[in-house]
């Protein structure tokens, strides 16, 4: 009979301290997915907010082209052709530059059908994401307005550089730039048969200046895969932990069963 309570003693012991020495282990592991599932979420919070910051100093370089182009607007087109030209030639990111009057595209350094840019004067949009004009090899292009009264300029610009201004963001994290119904990331555009996954941790943003959003988010299994390499990288750490809570746990059951047997000789 004692030697049966002696070996469920036994057992019990055991337990206990595969018991405690997981408790640091598990703990451990919890408290990291914790940590690792805020930082995701911080992160997608504050990368779209820094990607509109980003994307509207972009536009904003495109814009002050179109403040000085805009006293040429209302001017007939003979007369400002070749200022029109010269500010293309000094800008590499500038495809065109188109002059409107009455909301209509009358004047362009390009040989382009302006209905299209007629139709986006009249749209009361700011900005919009174009991929109509026939000869740019499916080059993306964005169309930036200003107005003054009745005149006004729009910009066409390359959207390249709305492109590596989200391929900045090298974390993961996956950006996209909508324009209403288009939209930009940095490996694609609206022209692609699939959006890119963003259902992890998916957060967006407004740009107030120029009315576009920023959407982020991790693609399905994002999350996973982190844990996955935080854990391999944590878990020889934690087992370690766990090995000497462990050890500690065992000599304080060895010291005591050593003074319960000191304790029942002197009795004896």
């Amino acid at each position: 009979m004692s030697k049966i309570m002696h070996a469920g003693r036994s057992l019990l012991e055991l337990l206990l301290l595969i018991a405690v020495g997981l408790v640091p282990v598990v703990s451990g592991l919890l408290v990291m997915v914790f940590q690792l599932e805020m930082k995701l979420a911080e992160n997608a919070t504050i990368s779209v907010q820094e990607a509109v910051f980003s994307v509207d100093q972009a536009l904003d370089r495109i814009h002050e082209t179109a403040l000085h182009s805009l006293p040429l607007a209302g001017r007939p087109c003979s007369s400002v052709a070749k200022a029109l030209q010269d500010q293309v030639a000094s800008r590499s990111m500038i495809r065109s530059l188109t002059l409107l009057e009455d909301n209509q595209a009358y004047c362009s350094t390009t040989s382009d059908s302006l209905e299209h840019l007629s139709s986006f004067a009249l749209s009361g949009r700011k900005v919009e994401l174009s991929y109509e004009a026939p000869d740019t090899r499916n080059k993306l292009l964005v169309n930036v307005i200003l107005r003054d009264k009745n005149n006004g300029v729009i910009v066409t610009a390359y959207a390249l550089q709305l492109r590596n201004e989200l391929a900045a963001f090298q974390d993961g994290l996956t950006l996209l730039l909508e324009f209403d119904d288009r939209y930009i990331w940095s490996k694609g555009d609206s022209r692609d048969a699939q959006r890119p996954p963003q259902s992890e941790f998916f957060a967006s943003a407004l740009s107030a200046k120029y009315g576009y959003k920023v959407k982020g988010g991790y693609a399905h299994g994002f999350t996973a895969q982190e844990i996955r390499q935080s854990m391999l990288r944590v878990l020889p750490s934690l087992m370690l932990v766990g090995i000497v809570t462990g050890s500690i746990v065992y000599l304080g059951l060895f010291r005591a069963r050593v003074n319960g047997r000191g304790s029942a000789a002197e009795r004896t």
